[in-house]
C-alpha cells in the first residue's frame, strides 16, 4: 500500500512494483471513479468531498477485505480516515511516499483535474503536508523519500522495505 500526498508517485511507483512482484495494480481513486461512474473531480463538484470520503471508505474497505495480494496506491487523502488507516495497516505493509511540498508542486503543475488544488497548488501542499502528516506517520509502516530520485529508484526502496519487513515477520 502507498500512501502520501498528490505528486509523491504512488501512481507511477505502484505500477512498477506491481509488474515486478506479479501482482494486480489498483489505484483507489480509479475504484472510487468507476463507483461513481464519474472522475473525482466530478464527484467532488457534483457531490462534495464527504461523498468522495465515503467512496472512498467503501474502496480501502473492499481492497482491505481482498484474498489476493495486490499493490494498492491510495488517495492522498485516505489516511485521514483513522479507519482507513486501520485497515491500511492490518492488511499489508504501508509505505509513505514523501517529498517536500515545494517537489510536489513541480510535479503536479497548475493542479489540473485535482479538486483540493483550486485554491493554489503550493499552498495547499503546504498546508495539507502541515495537516496530514500526523496521519501518514500513523498508517505507515515505512517511509520512502522521492525527491531526486527516479520512479524506479523509489520503487526499488519500496520493495527493499517490503522485503525487510517480511523477512523480519517471518
Amino acid at each position: 500500500m502507498l500512501i502520501g500526498l498528490m505528486g509523491a508517485g504512488k501512481t507511477t511507483v505502484g505500477r512498477i512494483c506491481a509488474e515486478r512482484l506479479g501482482r494486480p495494480f489498483v489505484d483507489t481513486d480509479d475504484v472510487v471513479e468507476s463507483l461513481a461512474h464519474s472522475t473525482v473531480a466530478e464527484v467532488f463538484a457534483t457531490d462534495g468531498e464527504g461523498r468522495f470520503r465515503a467512496l472512498e471508505r467503501q474502496v480501502v474497505a473492499d481492497i482491505a477485505a481482498s484474498p489476493e495480494a495486490l499493490v494498492v496506491a491510495c488517495g492522498g487523502g485516505a489516511v485521514v480516515d483513522p479507519e482507513n488507516r486501520r485497515l491500511l495497516r492490518a492488511s499489508g505493509h504501508v509505505v509513505w511516499l514523501r517529498a517536500r511540498p515545494a517537489v510536489l508542486h513541480e510535479r503536479v503543475g497548475d493542479g489540473a483535474g485535482r479538486p483540493l488544488l483550486e485554491s493554489g497548488p503550493l499552498p495547499t501542499l503546504e498546508r495539507l503536508a502541515t495537516q496530514r502528516e500526523a496521519a501518514y506517520t500513523d498508517a505507515a509502516h515505512a517511509r520512502v523519500d522521492t525527491e531526486g530520485v527516479d520512479p524506479q529508484g523509489v520503487a526499488d526502496a519500496v520493495l527493499a522495505e517490503w522485503a525487510e519487513r517480511a523477512e523480519r515477520e517471518s
